[in-house]
């Protein structure tokens, strides 16, 4: 079940070139951590800079090392259907328990569009799909109505939901029905997601904070919202402090203070200035993750 907790992972690198040693490490250290599955080469992993033979490598060696441990939910999204349909039989057929498959972006399909795109994904092999609707990145947003349409297929199975609206899990509710999976893709908003139905959130600050992050998403499992406010609170200056600029960067330099990885990023990404340095920094803190 996919649920709680679920890093976006981010992809360490090293001199420009993927660092699996750290990758590794820091699959066992989510384990460690209570996370409750993880999520490679998604934005967070950034994918749109890595080539299709180190997306692929990412994916085979995150699920090598989860060994079943824990849920993988590979990135396999594109505004290519061929490609999408390409990286889903590559993460199935290396054992990953599901795929997160992104809106296509920049050529802005239609809703029919947009069920044509995921009904080959679908039809392509045996791996579950997670939507991912991010009308912020991708300028698509797939509507209620249609992902409706897609939850009748078997394996379309849920939504990372980044919309922001958290109307949008009750209107969800109603036209995909209460058993289809929907987790937050937005940190800041977590808490208020699960109240009104969500079961997790694919969560950018949790690749820093792993234990705090899945605390709250179990103290939101239990019902148990008054544990997960205080929680929240202590993670919210982190989330802001995080996505003062693209999050991928800001949660890299939070894990470099606590020695998980280095703060290095791909261009056209560059590290952070010393003024978000600083406001990361005193999130740790507040959050009790840095003295």
């Amino acid at each position: 079940m996919i649920k709680g907790s679920l890093p976006a992972l981010v992809t360490p690198l090293k001199n420009g070139a993927v660092d699996f040693d750290t990758l590794g490490k820091l699959v066992e250290w989510h384990i460690a951590e209570g996370s409750n599955g993880l999520v490679p080469v998604g934005t967070t992993g950034e994918s749109p800079t890595l080539s299709h033979d180190e997306h692929m490598a990412v994916v085979e060696e995150v699920v090598r090392v989860a060994a079943r441990r824990i849920p993988i939910v590979a990135g396999a999204g594109s505004n290519n259907t061929a490609e999408t349909m390409r990286l889903m039989q590559h993460a199935h057929k290396v054992g990953a328990d599901a795929a997160l498959v992104v809106t296509p972006y920049y050529n802005k399909p239609t809703q029919r569009g947009l069920i044509a795109h995921f009904t080959a994904a679908h039809d392509c092999c045996d791996l579950p799909i997670i939507i991912y609707n991010i009308p912020g990145r991708s300028v698509v947003d797939m509507l209620p109505a249609t992902m409706g349409e897609l939850a009748k297929l078997p394996r379309i199975i849920g939504v990372k939901d980044a919309t922001g609206d958290l109307a949008r899990v009750c209107a969800q509710r109603i036209t995909c029905g209460p058993d289809f999976i929907q987790v937050s893709g937005e940190d800041a908003t977590a808490h208020g997601f699960n109240a009104q139905g969500g079961i997790g959130c694919i969560s950018v600050t949790a690749n820093a904070a792993p234990k705090l992050c899945a605390q709250l998403q179990a103290a939101c499992l239990a019902g148990d919202y008054a544990e997960a406010l205080k929680l929240q609170d202590r993670l919210m200056p982190l989330h802001h402090a995080i996505f003062t600029e693209p999050g991928l960067v800001g949660v890299k330099y939070a894990m470099s203070l606590i020695g998980q990885c280095s703060e290095e990023v791909r261009s056209p990404l560059v590290t952070l200035t010393d003024g978000t340095k600083k406001l990361v920094e005193d999130g740790m803190r507040h959050a009790g993750l840095l003295n």
